[in-house]
């Protein structure tokens, strides 16, 4: 048994659900389909998703929202009209919609929460009924009754580990099975999503139950690239990478696959092949648990903005017992989780995502560190990014830092920052964001190309 999901762009027209039923009918091996809500027909089109927070943010304030809702309906009409479908499919959509917004109107959390599981949830069951319509045996699965139970976090819910025992029943079943992606149930019945783009962890998590012999994963690329192909023209595709790889890379930036959804593939070493619905003969990449390292100890490079570091220094830190516990409890108290805290005897900083840290927030914190620990310095640095270079295969390389600090110093890139972690399979450069592209660059090219950048072929 092979689950195949498919992203926003797979589903996002009539002509992509022809798309997706042609590769699923094709292998009788993918009996589960996850779908996402409708992605971009074109770059300047609107998502489903984006649709559906307008049309609750309507609803929050009070105001009239029958243009967002007539939006909405509209992009499942067209869809229903290029498959020439019955349109009483739409009915239904109408009321899914209108009753989630009676029911849960004077609940901002979870009036949203619902109204953006709603556009995977109705886009399931328009796949469902398409199936049925071109005479395949096909069922629409709410994710209630496949066992998909978590905790009641709205926005950020995490499987609950009895999920497993009942989405296995799922074997049991006949024909296609399409289940919506990116939200579950919790125990007392609520509906409840994931981060966004949390459909890649619905289909890791049905994976995982059904123990699938592999887990696809459609979008609009025929691969995972080495870098971003918005800053490396024609970069190099990955054939294979490991999960740990994969799971740092996302961190990193890589857009393409969720970084959340390979934990519960990653227990039990079912692969995943990321695949193009468009080109869907092309091999794709393999997300496996090891792979040969000698040929690309380095497998990729990643960079992400809108980070913050808060730097604290006072004299004979080190020798202070439970400096940096206290230091972290202060940002604990105001909800404030970090990423990294690189120190040395004297210094310590924390790297944060820096929308967490508002005014209010960051004004207390201050205050409170000054006050509580005593230090003798205290400044915060913005606008940061990190760029991850990503290779298991570098603790056994020999030169892999050095090619990189001096592939970033010949680009005239200063470093904020360098971390490396004791797993070794990634080591992370902070550099200001307007760098990023140059970094990047310079570190592909150093690594794929045996450059150190693009500029400095003659050097």
């Amino acid at each position: 048994m092979k689950v195949a999901k498919f992203g926003g762009s797979s589903v996002a027209s009539g002509e992509k659900f022809k798309q997706v039923a042609k590769i699923v009918t094709s292998d009788p091996e993918r009996r589960i389909v996850v779908v996402s809500a409708p992605g971009k027909r074109f770059s300047e089109d609107t998502k489903m998703t984006d649709l559906l927070i307008a049309l609750a943010a309507k609803v929050q304030l009070g105001e009239d929202y029958m243009n967002e809702f007539g939006q909405i309906v509209d992009r499942y009409r067209e869809i229903v009209t290029e498959l020439e479908m019955s349109t009483d499919i739409l009915s239904d959509i109408m009321a899914n919609l209108q009753s989630i917004i009676d029911i849960h109107k004077h609940d901002s959390f979870r009036l949203l929460d619902c109204i953006k599981a709603s556009g995977e949830d109705n886009n399931a069951k328009l796949m469902a009924a398409y199936f049925n319509h071109l005479g395949h045996e096909a069922y629409y699965v709410n994710p209630k009754e496949a066992g998909i139970f978590v905790t009641d976090e709205p926005g950020h819910a995490r499987v609950l580990p009895h999920s497993y025992q009942e989405i296995e029943k799922l074997k049991e079943r006949t024909g296609i099975l399409v289940v919506p992606g990116f939200f579950g149930y919790s125990e007392n019945g609520n509906m409840v999503t994931f981060s966004r783009g949390g459909s890649d962890i619905t289909g890791s998590i049905l994976a995982a139950g059904v123990k699938a012999a592999l887990y696809e994963n459609f979008t609009d690329v025929d691969s995972i690239y080495s870098v971003d192909p918005r800053i490396v023209k024609n970069p190099k595709e990955v054939k294979e990478v490991t999960y740990r790889e994969m799971r740092e890379l996302s961190y990193g930036g890589f857009s393409v696959f969720h970084d959340e959804a390979l934990e519960p593939v990653y227990k039990l070493g079912i692969p995943v092949c990321v695949k193009n619905t468009n080109n869907p003969s092309a091999p794709g990449t393999f997300i496996v648990p090891k792979r040969k390292y000698s040929d690309t100890p380095v497998v990729g490079i990643a960079g992400d903005t809108g980070f913050c570091n808060i730097h604290v220094s006072k004299y004979l830190l080190n020798r202070e017992l439970g400096f940096g516990r206290r230091l972290l409890q202060i940002l604990e108290d105001e909800g404030i989780s970090y990423e990294h805290t690189p120190s040395g005897i004297d210094n310590i900083s924390v790297i944060m995502r820096e929308h967490q840290l508002t005014p209010e927030k960051e004004e207390r914190v201050f205050s409170r560190i000054q006050t509580e620990l005593e230090v003798d310095e205290l400044f915060i640095e913005r606008d940061l990014a990190l760029i991850m270079v990503v290779g298991e295969g570098m603790n056994s390389s020999v030169g892999i830092a050095a090619k990189a600090t001096e592939a970033l110093a010949r680009a005239d890139v200063n470093l904020e920052m360098i971390n490396q972690g004791s797993s070794e399979v990634s080591m992370m450069f902070g550099v200001k964001s307007e760098v990023v592209p140059k970094a990047v660059e310079a570190l592909y090219n150093a690594y794929f190309n045996n450059v150190y950048s693009i500029s400095y072929t003659n050097s």
